[in-house]
Formats: C-alpha cells, sequence, structure tokens
C-alpha cells in the first residue's frame, strides 16, 4: 500500500478549494466533531481490486501497521549514530529535538507549504541517514567520518578494491546494492514523513498536545541532565551531527590555505648536493614499508606472543648475519587505509592528511627523501611497488629513476585476494631487477610491500627461495589458504589471519637482508598505518613501528641519539614522533656532522 495513498476526504484541498484540516474558522468550530463522525477513509477505500471492501479488518491493520513503521523508521532516523559501536537499545529510547521542532513545524503550516515541506524533509533525513551509514563504513576502515569536501576520489578507490578482492561480479552486485539501498532509505523516508505528517493533521489535536508535551519533556531532561544508563534521555544529536559536517567542510576548504604555507618551508631546499647525505656515500638505502603494520601487532595481547616471537628470531638472524638494528615508533596520518598519504607524508616531511593535500603535493615541486637522494647523483633511484597495477603519474613526482610495477616484476602466479605479487617474490625480484647486478652504482630503493594489505586471505607462506622462480609455485600455496568470505564472518579469525600476514613480511624482509645484505647495506622499514578497526579491536593509536638496520657500525652511530631501542622491537617509551618529522631527523642525521 502506498503512504501517499488517500482519500478525497483526506486531502488537503477539495474540489471546492475548501481545507477540510481545521484551517478555516469554520472547520476549526467543527474539527473534533468531524473526526468524531468521519470513518476511517483509509479503510473505507475500495484499493487494489476492491481488497479494503472484503478485507476490512485486513485494510485496517495494514493502515495502522504502517503508520506505525512509518513512525519507528523515523524515531530509527533521527536517533541512529553515526558508528555502529554506539548503537545500543538506549539510543531508540531518547527524545529527539528535531523530531519535536519539525512537528511543530508542520503542525503550523498551512497545506501547500505543510505538503512541500513533508517532502523536503523526508529527502532531507533520508540524505542524513544515507550519510550516516557512510560515515559508519568509513569507521570500520578508516576509523573517522567521511569528509564531505576530500573522501569522494575513495569511493572508486573502493570499487576498485572490490573488483580486486571479489572480481568483477562481487563489484557490481556490491556497487547495485548500494545504490538500491540508498534509494530506497530516500523513497521510505519521504513517504514516512508525508505519512506521519497526514496523520498528525487528521489528529490535529491530538498531535498538538502530544508535541508540546514532549517538547516540554525534552526541555526537562536536557535542564537535569536525565540519562539511560550513560546515554543522554534528550538528545539533539542530528543538529549535532549536522553542525559537526559544516565544520568540517569549513576546516576543508581552510585547509588548502594552511597546507600552501607549510609546503613552502623547506629547512634543506638550498643545500647544496654535495652536502647531502654524506653519511650514507656508497650505501644501499632500502626505505620499505610494510602495509597495515602497526603498533596493535606488537602491543596487542592476543598477537603480542607470536610478534614478539617473529621480531626476536628476525633480529637473532640479523645478528647472526652480522647486523644491527635500531627501533621507534612514528604517529601515521591515517589508519586502516590510504597508505599513500603515509607514504607521502614520510617521503616529504609534511603531513599529507586527506586527498586534497596529496593532489597538492604532487602536483607541487616539494622535494622527498627520494628526490634528494637523485638530488646528489649519487645513487640511482627506484621503486619496487606491487600493488601499483595501473598508470601512476604521481610516480615521477617522487623523482625516482625507474619504477617496477606489479606488471614488470616477472611474477607470473596468483593474485592473494587484493594482493598482487607475494612479499617474498618482490624482494626476490629487486635482488634479480637491481640489487643483484654487476658494475652498478649505489641504490635508493623505495620498496612496499603488500602481502600484509587487508583482506589478509588467502595468504602467500614462505618458501625456500630457491623455488621461487617465476611465481607459478603459488598458485597451489594459494589453494592452501583460507577463504576471506569465511574469515571475516568472525573478528577473531580476522585478527589472527592479520597477525601471520604480518610475520610473513617480516620474514620475507629480514630473510632478504640476512641472504642478500651486506657491509653497504641499509635498510630502514616501517608500517605504513595501523590496520582496520576489526583487527584494532578498540585500539584508537595511530603509531607504526621503525627500524633501521645496517652492518657499518658507523651507520647506526649516527642515530644513537634518537634513544631508540635495540633490535627490530621497539619499546613501549621508545620516542614517538610524527611521520612527518622523520625525513629532516633523518636528513640532519646523515648530513654533514661538525
Amino acid at each position: 500500500m502506498s503512504l501517499f495513498t488517500r482519500s478525497p476526504q483526506q486531502s488537503d484541498m477539495t474540489e471546492g478549494g475548501a481545507e477540510p484540516d481545521g484551517d478555516t474558522p469554520e472547520e476549526e468550530a467543527t474539527g473534533k466533531q468531524a473526526e468524531r463522525e468521519e470513518p476511517d477513509t483509509d479503510a473505507a477505500r475500495p484499493g487494489w481490486f476492491g481488497w479494503r471492501r472484503r478485507r476490512p479488518r485486513t485494510a485496517r491493520g495494514v493502515t495502522v501497521g504502517t503508520s506505525v513503521l512509518a513512525g519507528a523508521l523515523m524515531v530509527f532516523v533521527l536517533l541512529v549514530p553515526n558508528r555502529t559501536e554506539k548503537i545500543e537499545f538506549a539510543s531508540f529510547v531518547r527524545i529527539p529535538a528535531e523530531g519535536v521542532l519539525l512537528a511543530g513545524l508542520l503542525l503550523a503550516l498551512p497545506p501547500k507549504p505543510r505538503r512541500i515541506m513533508a517532502v523536503v524533509s523526508g529527502v532531507f533525513l533520508g540524505l542524513v541517514t544515507v550519510l550516516k551509514i557512510v560515515d559508519m563504513g568509513f569507521y570500520q576502515v578508516l576509523a573517522r567520518p567521511f569528509d564531505l569536501v576530500l573522501d569522494w576520489i575513495l569511493i572508486e578507490n573502493a570499487t576498485d578494491f572490490l573488483r580486486e578482492t571479489f572480481g568483477r561480479t562481487g563489484q557490481v552486485l556490491a556497487v547495485i546494492g548500494v545504490i538500491l539501498l540508498f534509494v530506497t532509505v530516500l523513497v521510505l523516508t519521504t513517504l514516512a514523513v508525508v505519512r506521519l505528517t497526514n496523520l498528525m493533521v487528521r489528529h490535529r489535536p491530538v498531535a498538538a498536545r502530544t508535541t508540546l508535551i514532549l517538547g516540554t519533556a525534552w526541555i526537562t531532561c536536557m535542564t537535569l541532565g536525565v540519562q539511560i544508563g550513560t546515554v543522554p534521555t534528550a538528545t539533539k544529536g542530528t543538529a549535532e551531527f549536522l553542525g559537526n559536517r559544516v565544520d568540517q567542510v569549513r576546516a576543508g576548504l581552510e585547509d588548502a590555505r594552511v597546507f600552501e604555507k607549510q609546503a613552502a618551508v623547506d629547512a634543506f631546499a638550498r643545500t647544496p648536493p654535495d652536502r647531502l647525505l654524506t653519511g650514507l656515500r656508497g650505501k644501499d638505502v632500502l626505505f620499505t614499508f610494510i602495509e597495515s603494520y602497526g603498533r596493535v601487532a606488537i602491543d596487542d595481547p592476543a598477537m603480542a606472543r607470536r610478534t614478539d616471537a617473529a621480531l626476536k628470531e628476525g633480529t637473532r638472524r640479523l645478528e647472526g648475519a652480522g647486523f644491527a638494528a635500531r627501533s621507534g615508533w612514528l604517529r601515521s596520518p591515517v589508519t586502516g587505509a590510504g597508505s599513500w598519504l603515509a607514504h607521502s607524508t614520510f617521503l616529504s616531511g609534511l603531513w599529507i592528511k586527506n586527498q586534497q593535500r596529496y593532489r597538492s603535493l604532487t602536483t607541487s615541486d616539494r622535494m622527498t627523501l627520494t628526490k634528494y637522494f637523485g638530488k646528489t647523483g649519487a645513487w640511482r633511484t627506484v621503486g619496487i611497488v606491487p600493488g601499483v597495477r595501473r598508470a601512476w603519474p604521481e610516480g615521477e613526482f617522487f623523482g625516482l629513476d625507474h619504477i617496477y610495477d606489479s606488471e614488470h616484476l616477472g611474477y607470473h602466479g596468483p593474485y592473494f585476494s587484493w594482493t598482487p605479487v607475494p612479499d617474498q617474490f618482490s624482494m626476490e625480484a629487486f635482488e634479480r631487477l637491481e640489487h643483484g647486478r654487476k658494475d652498478r652504482q649505489p641504490i635508493m630503493a623505495e620498496i612496499i610491500l603488500a602481502s600484509s594489505h587487508n583482506p589478509w586471505s588467502p595468504m602467500a607462506r614462505m618458501i625456500d627461495w630457491e623455488d621461487l622462480g617465476d611465481g607459478s609455485v603459488f598458485h597451489r600455496i594459494k589453494k592452501e589458504g583460507t577463504d576471506p568470505a569465511e574469515v571475516w564472518k568472525d573478528p577473531e579469525k580476522v585478527r589472527t589471519e592479520y597477525r601471520k600476514a604480518i610475520e610473513y613480511s617480516l620474514r620475507s624482509l629480514t630473510e632478504w637482508v640476512e641472504r642478500y645484505g651486506d657491509e653497504d647495506t641499509v635498510l630502514v622499514f616501517l608500517g605504513d598505518h595501523q590496520p582496520v578497526p576489526t583487527v584494532l579491536a578498540g585500539d584508537t593509536g595511530k603509531d607504526v613501528p621503525i627500524s633501521i638496520v645496517a652492518k657499518d657500525e658507523k651507520v647506526l652511530e649516527r642515530v644513537a641519539d634518537w634513544g631508540w631501542s635495540d633490535g627490530l622491537k621497539p619499546a613501549p617509551d621508545a620516542p614517538r614522533w610524527g611521520m612527518d618529522g622523520f625525513r629532516d631527523r633523518f636528513m640532519t642525521a646523515y648530513g654533514p656532522q661538525n
């Protein structure tokens, strides 16, 4: 039954132009009597194929049920939080100020403006609900709300992730489902507001008294601070939600001007090339990012024991090969996703917290750590980026002499969900394509390891380095792996697979150093950001571990005053810096010493 269906008697305008809803003085005088005498016209109408006339009780039940559902939907729309973890029973037994005010406004308006206001309000509340649903998704992945100014580009990234993880069919079905959900929300909220408006007009005295009582109750509860548990009984949550969005939009527009001023400052812009990075001349310097390697992997009790064992084993193997390590913490600008924002923050020395800043950075002449290595002329600069599988124009900005993406590493094995190339193969490809070449100049490499990327299922495992070949061996390994659809039904399984993925990435990297590293190898590796909230289990921090590994003692002596911990595991109280501060600290430590 359509929520818009009304009988002639229930319409705001009669054929003669009169308004039978009590808006004229005569009707106001006889309104109560008319309400007592008029039959329930919803039940009296013939309906589809006369079913109302044949089944009056059923028709009455449908009418009442539809009104109840419309009311329940409005309660949900006005009171539902924008974060799934805040949804509880107490959230839906509050008094929303916005609902009381809207009811009073609709009762006060004349018929035509009231109809327009009802439709506009329904659409607007539908849009607010859609935004809350989008926020829920963003909090689940990025631990923050959707940015109305800066986050539209991420929708395309999300659809790409769906295609790469679940295939083209899964992507199409997911997109269709999302579109249908949003359209359904808009239609239902609009129909619900219109129906409730008509109901209030037909029962104006009761609706007016109820609105007055609720308004008084809201003021009383707000004044006295009445709560249900920890949830305030009186709320203006929707208004606050929208106010926060307005502030967010304003801040997003202002952020461009703030960032422009910050980007203009570079302590090394005028440093001559022969005075840059003098403490690393002749060394192969590898800046390696491990996807989603966050502090939770080290600190969380459910993962700490196994991760600690992996780090101790890695430290032992490196020490056996003559290497030493120092480790600390960096604070990433993002959580859950947005690796490119973390990478650019680390390399540029600027806080790249959103896509607007990233675009401004990559279209500027800002010098990055990789560019400074290239500026010296003492290093060949390369990128190993297995997660890149299409055109990457921003790559030129980072000043790399050559970039090896997923299509140019010689890999002929399968994808592991999102991950195009297993980490062990990526490191072996770097050895084959660059590091293992004879008669070469020193290398500065940016390496991005992707095996620990969400959804961590199925996952590669370590094999003998001699058996890697062209990667075909991983077809069999993938078949032995887990099913992501099954893993993601259980948060504990997700956390377990995440921890295994981090262990795999760490082993791939440390075994490569043990196998191929030498006196001139300097490895700097770090996590780009914390994993998704499903893994964080309430952890709101953005810290990631960072380590410097070298065989030459003089390399680590340069950072002795940093206070970092010995080995691959940073101590809980090890120094914690913003990721944007690393570039200048690093270049100062390895610049000319007075």
